[in-house]
């Protein structure tokens, strides 16, 4: 019973998504309701008439309060958690008791941070954002709310199963040797050919990466490129997996393919194989309806046959980017999913011709927006002074712009609409100061229109592609398979039994780990399958999940006591003792004096990298106040214990582990 919806104040449904059981129960709740001879309701109008009332409540509380509800309980013990951005309102609802509020509150920033990906500075206007989300052709939306619907699906199977996802950071595959051949190769091999060739079509290729599953192989970045943030990456990594889902039994090749997974494991590849036919996509639905009456009542949206993506046309992704006088977050870039066989992904990601253009937009829109924080400040005459100043300022540089950016800049169709936009720019500044304010804000709505259009609207057939072309990412992909081949099937199995408790033997009585290094975003710990499959010091089956479920549960419980200001949680459970450590390092490796960690309210956004990056946004940027001038750097660890080890030899553990998997050259222990 659960269910995620997006809605605008006057209760029109901008996105859904729900499961099978929940959307059974809506159709069974408002079918009974209908006249005998009447067919089934559209679902998308059966959940506006089933949310409208919350919704219409939530806009009458602001208007009337200035407040509203973030989350409530019904007597049916369904939880719904509400959060209001801008115009939007998300609801998350949760009614079989499998989500508590945190859960359901990280959905719902993890919903928008892939929207935010997906529409880039679009997301900056409430009414540009509505019209993106709910276009007004049937076939348009019901391809796009699909997509929506696949990304947050595949972000709850990764949550709920990938120890990377839960505690929101990125793990590498290790193994030193390979990882640095593939990284060689990406750079001066693939990436050399791509930028140097005629077919990209002015596209850079700016980072470039290979995945076995969840887990990163090669990262390789050019010299032109910023860094890639931990949360973004994190965002490609689910959108490659909604892509080319991962079938855990169907990609893994047998155990027979390697003897072993520690760092001491010896393999010999097997003779290249000749038929290329395994690079075909292998998926299966992650929810199925297998009752006949349901299916024949699923929404009229959801029955149409939407056609599958061209493979060879890149998504746009807007991603944050580091320049010189800081931070510009969604800033255009192309990625391409190449799949190299089940399982392994090739991810380019790419700088289009046109990015500047979006840098610039992004600057005058902190330029109008400081302006109308400068209005809304201070007395009417000194603020109409300053607003003079920046209405100068602001117009000098527009004009630059405009004389920089030449007719080739923009394609034909975006030509018309991009004059216009700036004429009214033009116009408005000899607005009166009365009128300024909301001169602002229509600015930065059409500033968002000139980004829809360069960046948003799909080209026509006339229009150049922008685009590696289709033979040139063929290449690519044909290079990074004869690089692999002998390689393939060792990688499924390495990607499933990374590191094994049986690396660790000084360890007693320690079951197993997490650590992760919050500075750079990448983590690691012991691999925990609970398939009946694939067997491992935990044993397979019950006793693994019943392990996996514990460590689930601590990694919750310790984000609530870190919200709470605690850095150090020890805990007894029944047989077992759980531990978690967060501290600070320098960039020498010496440990820093433990410090006061913020304090957060129980509805602010969930602690973690991907919907909200909480550690070097909040907790780094707090901490260093302390520390000026000096870089440092943030790690966790958590441990779970047999109950019968005394605490004492807990502790030690915990001090040798930390400083056992993060040698001084900041690596992972490989």
């Amino acid at each position: 019973m659960k269910c995620l919806l997006i809605a605008s104040e006057s209760a029109e449904v901008l996105f859904y998504w729900t499961d099978p059981e929940f959307q059974q129960n809506i159709q069974q709740q408002y079918g009974s309701s209908q006249e005998e001879g009447q067919g089934l309701p559209a679902f998308e109008d059966s959940i506006s008439t089933l949310f409208a009332p919350i919704i219409i409540s939530c806009s009458t509380m602001v208007d009337r309060l200035g407040d509203s509800y973030t989350s409530f309980t019904t007597e049916n013990n369904h939880i719904y958690v509400l959060h209001q951005f801008d115009e939007c309102l998300y609801i998350a609802v949760n009614g079989d008791g499998e989500e508590g509020e945190d859960a359901l509150r990280r959905k719902i920033y993890v919903m928008k941070k892939m929207i935010e990906v997906r529409f880039g500075m679009v997301t900056l206007s409430s009414n540009l954002l509505r019209r993106e989300l709910r276009p007004q052709d049937t076939e348009q939306r019901a391809r796009l709310w699909k997509h929506l619907q696949g990304l947050l699906e595949t972000y709850s199977h990764l949550r709920e199963n990938d120890q990377s996802f839960l505690v929101e950071a990125v793990e590498r595959l290790i193994h030193p040797t390979l990882c640095e051949q593939c990284i060689e190769f990406l750079e001066r091999r693939l990436v050399q050919q791509l930028n140097s060739s005629a077919e990209r079509a002015g596209e850079e290729v700016l980072h470039a990466f290979i995945l076995v599953h969840t887990k990163l192989l090669a990262f390789y970045s050019s010299r032109n490129a910023s860094s890639l943030a931990t949360s973004d990456l994190l965002a490609l990594i689910i959108m490659a997996q909604n892509m080319y889902p991962s079938n855990v039994d169907q990609d893994d090749p047998g155990p027979e393919s390697t003897s072993g997974s520690g760092p001491e494991s010896f393999y010999t590849p097997e003779p290249s194989p000749t038929d290329r036919d395994s690079s075909k996509r292998v998926s299966s639905p992650m929810f199925e309806f297998m009752d006949p009456d349901v299916q024949m009542a699923e929404d009229s949206l959801q029955a149409l046959e939407v056609p599958p993506p061209d493979p060879s046309t890149p998504r746009r992704v807007f991603l944050e980017i580091s320049g010189k006088d800081g931070l510009y977050p969604m800033m255009p870039h192309s990625l391409y999913c190449l799949p190299l066989w089940p399982g392994i992904t090739l991810v380019l990601l790419t700088k289009i011709p046109t990015s500047a253009v979006a840098l610039s937009v992004y600057k005058f829109l902190e330029a109008f927006a400081k302006l109308e924080k400068c209005l809304n400040g201070g007395q009417e005459g000194s603020a109409a002074a300053r607003g003079q100043l920046a209405i100068h300022d602001i117009r000098s540089k527009l004009d630059k712009f405009i004389k920089a950016l030449g007719p080739s800049e923009l394609q034909a169709s975006q030509q018309n609409c991009w004059m216009i936009l700036l004429n009214s720019l033009r116009s408005c500044l000899y607005f009166y100061f009365y009128s300024l304010i909301p001169w602002c804000k229509n600015m930065k709505t059409q500033l968002c229109g000139i980004y829809r259009q360069c960046f948003l609207i799909d080209s026509g057939p006339g229009d150049f592609p922008q685009r590696l072309s289709p033979r040139l990412q063929e290449r690519a992909q044909t290079m990074a398979q004869e690089k692999l081949m002998d390689w393939k099937d060792f990688l499924l199995v390495k990607s499933k039994r990374n590191i094994t408790m049986v690396s660790y033997p000084d360890f007693p009585g320690l079951i197993h780990f997490i650590c992760v290094d919050r500075s750079t975003g990448q983590m690691i710990a012991p691999s925990l399958s609970t398939t009946e499959r694939t067997t491992s010091e935990l044993g397979k089956g019950p006793v693994a999940q019943f392990i996996k479920n514990k460590v689930w549960s601590l990694v919750s419980t310790t984000r609530n006591f870190l919200r709470k200001g605690y850095s150090t949680v020890t805990l007894r459970d029944g047989d077992f003792y759980f531990c978690y450590f967060l501290w600070f390092e320098n960039e020498m490796g010496y440990k820093l004096e433990a410090g006061d960690i913020p304090l957060l309210p129980d509805d602010s956004a969930p602690i973690g990298m991907l919907a909200w990056d909480y550690y070097s946004r909040k907790l780094l940027r707090y901490y260093s106040k302390n520390h000026q001038g000096e870089v440092v750097r943030c790690y966790e660890l958590l441990t779970v214990h047999l109950g019968v080890i005394p605490t004492e030899i807990i502790l030690q553990h915990c001090r040798q582990l930390a400083s056992k998997l993060w040698e001084p050259s900041r690596n992972p222990l490989l």
